[in-house]
């Protein structure tokens, strides 16, 4: 009873923890929407996905110690996201310009860094948390120049649900709109080490709470 409790417990808060990462980086690939502040918002979101990411994938990974669950989990959450933007697609936008952020990659790497190291977490922490941080805003960028005339669709198809104090005044310039990528690269690559510990510790916290 206690192995079956433990197990659907940790399946319910799989589940939670993919729902949530999705909610929370469900716009993460509208980037264009915020027209003069696109590239600063290019940088945050993905700081956001990239934790959403490490520390769910993480989590699920070394539940149950099979390299190609982060890889699932990714799926899960990019299948999640296909469905939510359907709700864009439903109000007008056109179809090419409705930009769902690519995870699987970089969740691939995580499981690669898992499967390479032997299941070794510490090196699932330092190499898998690198490659995500990495790897996650280059793909997301390639992603990004698919999208057909972004700013012409942008101005002809503003974000409706875009706050007044968002709206931006004038174009914003100076290191964020220089180099996105390499700004979220950077910026990942360091903090990508920290949510993949956190993703280890949940797992850890999770069994300390079912065995109390």
């Amino acid at each position: 009873l206690m192995v079956w409790l433990r197990r659907c417990t940790h399946y319910l808060f799989i589940v939670v923890v993919a729902v949530n990462s999705t909610l929370l980086t469900i716009n993460a690939g509208d980037y264009i929407f915020y027209t003069d502040w696109a590239w600063t918002s290019f940088t945050v979101f993905s700081i956001s996905q990239t934790l959403m990411l490490a520390v769910g994938a993480t989590y699920y990974l070394t539940f149950t110690g099979v390299p190609g669950t982060a890889t699932y989990y990714g799926l899960i959450m990019t299948v999640y996201t296909w469905v939510a933007k359907g709700a864009w697609f439903a109000l007008g936008y056109p179809y090419d310009f409705i930009v769902t952020p690519i995870w699987l990659p970089s969740a691939m790497l995580l499981d690669l860094a898992y499967w390479a190291t032997k299941k070794n977490k510490h090196s699932l922490i330092l190499f898998g948390g690198v490659l995500v941080g990495v790897s996650l805003p280059l793909f997301n960028m390639v992603n990004l120049i698919t999208v057909a005339d972004p700013l012409e669709t942008a101005f002809k198809y503003p974000r409706p649900t875009l706050p007044p104090y968002m709206t931006p005044i004038e174009p914003q310039v100076g290191k964020f709109y220089n180099s996105p990528v390499a700004l979220g690269a950077g910026a990942g690559a360091v903090l990508s080490v920290t949510f993949t510990a956190l993703g280890c510790k949940l797992n850890t916290w999770t069994y300390r709470w079912m065995a109390a």
